[in-house]
C-alpha cells in the first residue's frame, strides 16, 4: 500500500442569485500540503444553472470557473498568484466570499493520489 497524505477539499458552488441563496455544485478544489499539490476541476451543468436562474450569465460563470482552474495551476496563467506556493493559492480560493462562484466548507481526508482524488470527488459530488 502506498503512503497516504492528508488532503483538503472544498466544493465550488454557483449561486446565480446571491440574494436567493440557491446553489449548485460546479467544481472541487483539492489541496495536499505534503505533495505541494493544488488543483481545481470544474463541470458546469448549464441546464441546472438556467433552471435556478433563466437569466444567468453562463459565459461569465464559465469564465470564473476557468480562472479558478488557472489560479491553481500557478505560473503565468495564474496572474498575481504566479509566484505563490500551492497552499497560498488554495487558501485564497477557499476564503468565504459573496459572489456568483463561492467555495463551500473545507473537508479533509487521506489520499495516495491527490489528482485522482480530485477526479473522484468531481464525479461523486458534481457530475
Amino acid at each position: 500500500m502506498s503512503e497516504r497524505d492528508v488532503f483538503e477539499y472544498a466544493l465550488l458552488r454557483v449561486v446565480p442569485r446571491v440574494e436567493r441563496g440557491e446553489q449548485m455544485n460546479a467544481g472541487v478544489v483539492v489541496y495536499c500540503r505534503a505533495r505541494s499539490f493544488v488543483a481545481a476541476l470544474t463541470h458546469l451543468d448549464e441546464r441546472r444553472l438556467l433552471a435556478l436562474d433563466p437569466e444567468a450569465d453562463v459565459a461569465g460563470v464559465r469564465a470564473l470557473l476557468g480562472a479558478i482552474e488557472r489560479h491553481c495551476e500557478g505560473g503565468a496563467a495564474s496572474g498575481q498568484a504566479a509566484d505563490d506556493d500551492a497552499g497560498r493559492r488554495y487558501r485564497w480560493l477557499i476564503a468565504p466570499r459573496s459572489t456568483v462562484v463561492q467555495p463551500g466548507p473545507v473537508h479533509t481526508g487521506l489520499t495516495a493520489d491527490p489528482a485522482a482524488e480530485a477526479e473522484r470527488l468531481l464525479d461523486q459530488l458534481v457530475r
